[in-house]
C-alpha cells in the first residue's frame, strides 16, 4: 500500500495522520510539504527583512531559509507518521499553483494508492469551493480520503475497526468504488448502500457481498443525511463514494450525493474518482 498524505503541520494534517494510519497501517507513506507563494512563515519573513541589506539580499535569504523551515516542518510530519507505523519519507515541492492543485499533481505523478487530505471545515470538508481538500477531491486522479480534524472519541475509535459503508447507485462510478473499497480494506466489512437523489436506483449490477440497504430522498442533500445517519448507526470506519468524472462543476465532478456527504459527516470520506 502507497499513500501520499500533504502535510503542513496543522491540526487537520495530524488528524489526516491518524486516521490515515488507522485505515491503511504499515503503508508506505511520502508525506509532502507544498511550499507556496509567498514562501516561509509570516515570522520568518519579518526576520529576515529586518536583517537584509537589499531586495537582492532578502530574495536570497527567504529561498534559503524558507527551504530549511520547510525541511524541518516535513520532518515533524515523517516523525508523526513513523510513530504511527507508518514507513514515511519527506517530499518539499514548490507550488504556484496553490496547495489543492499541487496536491493533486503529486498524486499524477506518484500515483499512490490514496492520496489523504485533512480539513479543517464543520464537516468533513469546507463548505466553500476553493477549499484545499474541495479542489483536492476535484481534480485528483486517485482515491481521495478526507478527514476532518473535529472528530470525537467515538468516531476515532470507528476508524480503527468499524466497517466500511459504501454509497452505491448502480452507476459506472458506484462500482468503482465498491471495488475500491474492497481491494483498499482486505480486513473489513464492507456494507453496501443503494442510494437515490429522484431517479431509479439499480444496485443489482453491483452485487455485493453484504446486505444492500436502500435509501430514497426528495433531493441529493436528503439522500446524503440518509447515507451517512446509516454510517453513524453502523459505527462505520469510513464512507466510501464514487465521484462521476471529470467535469469543472462540482456537481458532475463528484456527484451530488457524494458532495453533500462531504460536508455532512465528520467521520472520513473516501472519495473514488470517475473514469
Amino acid at each position: 500500500m502507497k499513500v501520499v498524505l500533504g502535510y503542513d503541520g496543522s491540526l487537520a494534517a495530524n488528524a489526516a495522520i491518524r486516521s490515515g494510519a488507522a485505515l491503511f497501517p504499515a503503508a508506505d507513506a511520502v508525506v509532502v510539504y507544498l511550499c507556496t507563494p509567498p514562501f516561509g512563515s509570516k515570522g520568518l519573513r519579518a526576520r529576515l527583512r529586518h536583517s537584509a541589506r537589499n531586495v537582492d539580499e532578502l530574495i536570497d535569504l527567504v529561498d534559503s531559509e524558507s527551504e530549511g523551515e520547510a525541511a524541518r516542518l516535513v520532518d515533524t510530519g515523517v516523525v508523526l507518521a513513523r510513530a504511527a507505523g507508518w514507513n514515511p519519507e519527506p517530499l518539499v515541492k514548490r507550488t504556484w499553483a496553490g496547495e489543492g492543485l499541487g496536491l493533486a499533481q503529486v498524486a499524477e505523478q506518484l500515483e499512490p494508492d490514496v492520496l489523504i487530505v485533512g480539513a479543517r471545515g464543520i464537516g468533513a470538508s469546507d463548505s466553500k469551493l476553493g477549499s484545499v481538500s474541495d479542489l483536492v477531491v476535484h481534480h485528483a486522479p486517485r482515491a481521495v480520503l478526507v478527514v476532518s480534524q473535529t472528530m470525537v472519541s467515538a468516531e476515532y475509535a470507528a476508524v480503527a475497526e468499524g466497517p466500511v459503508v459504501v454509497g452505491v447507485d448502480g452507476s459506472k462510478g458506484s462500482e468503482r468504488a465498491l471495488a475500491a473499497a474492497g481491494a483498499l480494506f482486505p480486513g473489513r466489512e464492507v456494507i453496501s448502500v443503494g442510494v437515490d437523489d429522484g431517479g431509479a436506483v439499480d444496485v443489482a449490477a453491483a452485487q455485493p457481498a453484504h446486505r444492500v440497504p436502500r435509501f430514497r430522498g426528495s433531493g441529493a442533500g436528503a439522500t446524503a443525511d440518509a447515507l451517512v445517519a446509516f454510517a453513524e448507526d453502523q459505527r462505520a470506519g469510513v464512507v466510501v463514494v464514487g465521484s462521476r468524472g471529470r467535469s469543472a462543476l462540482k456537481k458532475v465532478l463528484l456527484g451530488s450525493v457524494a458532495a453533500a456527504t462531504l460536508q455532512r459527516t465528520y467521520r472520513p470520506v473516501l472519495v473514488v474518482p470517475g473514469g
